[in-house]
Order: structure tokens, then C-alpha cells, then sequence
């Protein structure tokens, strides 16, 4: 039987975690993509086999497309320039996530290993969530945002756009997370997030208005 061919856009450390997913979720072939091409030729054992224009050139000879890049910024431009030509792209789960049949997963998102995701939870396109995040019932998390590993969002959270939440990070039910905030590694969040805005501690504080 012939394998899919997935194509990989992200050679660092993000896209080996995103390469073994592909690769325990079906019979897929890892094809990656990165600007460090054609000075670097291998990701670990997998060979970069262009850059992003060399992939949109080509995109037709597979059979899919994931950004493998932790940066939100960057990995939503890229989506979004993949889906402008119509590129075939997918999400990938790892087998050991547990994903409940009530939730709903955009195009483009990453689940990782050991992650939760609950009833009637709603992941937008181009999102990762992490190694060992849970993500509790009726939450939603919205386009270009990272939940990274062992974050853990209790019920009726609203992350926005673009948020990145660090590691370890806790988040009472029923907060909402403007877009383009950033949650600090260890925060205890138990007031809403304004946008634009970097909270770290515990409880959560103010440090910084971006922009």
C-alpha cells in the first residue's frame, strides 16, 4: 500500500514532535519544508526537501499539509497562505490524546501527546495544544493560539486568537483571553485577560500592554 505523503512547513524541534504524530497516526510519509534549506538538508533523519516556495510549487504531489512552527505569528501566516492556493491541510492527533466525539477540531491544529480535550469544546484552525494540556467542557480556543504542554483550561474558558499560553499555566472556568495575549509559564489566571497584554504570577498581574 502506498503511504500519504504529508508535507511538514517547520524544520526545528516543534516539527519532529509534529513528524512522529504523522507518523503514528496512519500510513504517512513526512516530507518536510523549511527557509534553513539548502543549508540544511536533514531535520534528524527526515531530509528538508525545500523551502515554502519550493512547497507551494509542488504542492499538488501531496496528500497533506501541516505548519509545524511554535511561533503563532509566523505559523498563521504561513496557514494562511497555504489555504489562499488551496492546499490540502489536515490536523494531526496523537493516538494517546484523548479527544472527546462532542468536540470540534479546525484544519491545521496539532493535538499532542496525552492531551485532553472535553465535551463540547471548540478548537479553531492552526492550534496547538501541547503535550499533556487538558482543555475542559465548553471551552473554545480560537484560531493561531498555543496551549503548550501540561496547561490545563478548566470549563466555559475563552481563549481568543493568537494567545499564547506557557507551560504549566492554570486557568479558572469561565475567563476569557483577548487575542494575542500572552499567559506566562506557572500563571494562575482567575480574572479575564485584556488583549494585546502579558500576564505572569499567582495570581495572574499585568506586566506588559503590547504594541
Amino acid at each position: 500500500m502506498m503511504k500519504n505523503k504529508i508535507a511538514v512547513y517547520g524544520g526545528g524541534g516543534h516539527g519532529k514532535v509534529v513528524a512522529e504524530i504523522i507518523e503514528l497516526s496512519g500510513n504517512n510519509e513526512v516530507f518536510f519544508f523549511d527557509e534553513q534549506w539548502p543549508s540544511v538538508l536533514k531535520n534528524e533523519h527526515w531530509p528538508l526537501n525545500g523551502n515554502l516556495a519550493t512547497l507551494i510549487e509542488n504542492i499538488n504531489s501531496y496528500d497533506g499539509v501541516i505548519v509545524a512552527i511554535g511561533n503563532n505569528k509566523i505559523r498563521v501566516n504561513v496557514f494562511n497562505e497555504l489555504k489562499r492556493i488551496n492546499a490540502p491541510l489536515q490536523s494531526f492527533i496523537h493516538p494517546t490524546a484523548c479527544i472527546s466525539r462532542y468536540s470540534q477540531i479546525g484544519i491545521g491544529s496539532v493535538i499532542m501527546a496525552h492531551a485532553a480535550i472535553n465535551p463540547f469544546v471548540t478548537i479553531g484552525d492552526a492550534v496547538i495544544v501541547n503535550t499533556a494540556a487538558t482543555i475542559d467542557h465548553d471551552s473554545v480556543v480560537s484560531n493561531g493560539s498555543h496551549i503548550c504542554p501540561g496547561v490545563h483550561l478548566s470549563g466555559a474558558v475563552k481563549v481568543g486568537e493568537s494567545v499564547m499560553i506557557g507551560v504549566g499555566a492554570q486557568v479558572v472556568q469561565c475567563i476569557n483571553i483577548g487575542d494575542d495575549a500572552v499567559v506566562g509559564a506557572g500563571t494562575n489566571v482567575i480574572f479575564d485577560v485584556e488583549p494585546n497584554t502579558i500576564v505572569v504570577g499567582n495570581p495572574a498581574k499585568l506586566i506588559q500592554k503590547k504594541g
